[in-house]
């Protein structure tokens, strides 16, 4: 149900066979999320029986990964313990940590620094068909020992999918930022994106170079004690601001 949940979250036309392999290369689709847009590749399954020779490559650029799997299928316990192997290989690794927990790699006793940590959920689909699929995760973790995050879909109802896409954009930490002209209303159409931590200045270099080289200071509107105060390049930007910026 991999390729379906996709075409579904994405409007992709992600091949969807009633058999597994189905995927042959990446497929790339917009997950519309509120008001902004999360790229969703579809990578073919990985198993023995199908190695990817360039599935490292491929997720190298990535920000987290959505493990799929059917818990009620017989074999996905294997199937998923073997992947993990796989990517180890690689030099890939899924963790159950996340940026709005704090770094990554914190919890990881020695780090690889050449290896690729992402952050993993994982997305029980089909769950029109099983509806106590919280009791397959039990049995999973315990199984496996992958304390991951999870959350359950189904590609055929709907469930599920607007709590996906929320879920991820708080999860890795994405800050949307309006900007206004002075004297203007703002745009609350097309929101400039960062990530939690980041600064008025950040926001003026998506804006344009310029602006970010001779900005002095910028007004917020949302998190500032009153709105339209006055702060500095370095002022942190939260979920929801509205900054006009200052040259």
């Amino acid at each position: 149900g991999k390729s379906a949940l996709h075409a579904r979250l994405t409007g992709s036309h992600s091949p969807s066979e009633p058999y597994p392999f189905a995927t042959q290369y990446p497929q790339p689709g917009m997950m519309l999320v509120g008001d902004i847009h999360l790229q969703l590749v579809d990578l073919p399954s990985v198993a023995p029986e199908h190695p990817i020779p360039w599935i490292g490559n491929a997720l190298q650029p990535a920000d987290c990964c959505v493990l799929i799997a059917d818990l009620a299928h017989a074999g996905t316990i294997d199937r998923i313990a073997a992947l993990h192997e796989m990517l180890a290989d690689r030099r890939v690794h899924l963790v159950d940590r996340w940026p709005i927990d704090g770094e990554v790699t914190e919890a990881i006793a020695d780090p690889d620094p050449f290896a690729v940590y992402l952050p993993t959920v994982l997305v029980v689909n089909k769950i029109d068909l099983e509806p106590d699929y919280r009791d397959d995760v039990e049995v999973f973790e315990e199984l496996t020992g992958y304390t991951y995050p999870f959350l359950g879909v189904s590609a055929v109802s709907g469930e599920g999918l607007d709590e996906l896409g929320h879920w991820l954009t708080k999860q890795l930490g994405v800050v949307r930022v309006y900007t206004k002209i002075p004297g203007q209303e703002p745009d609350m159409t097309r929101p400039f994106t960062v990530r939690r931590g980041q600064t008025v200045l950040d926001v003026a270099r998506l804006v344009h170079k310029d602006v970010a080289r001779s900005l002095r200071y910028a007004r917020v509107w949302g998190t500032a004690s009153f709105d339209g105060q006055q702060v500095g390049p370095d002022h942190e930007v939260v979920d929801g601001d509205v900054l006009e910026l200052h040259s």
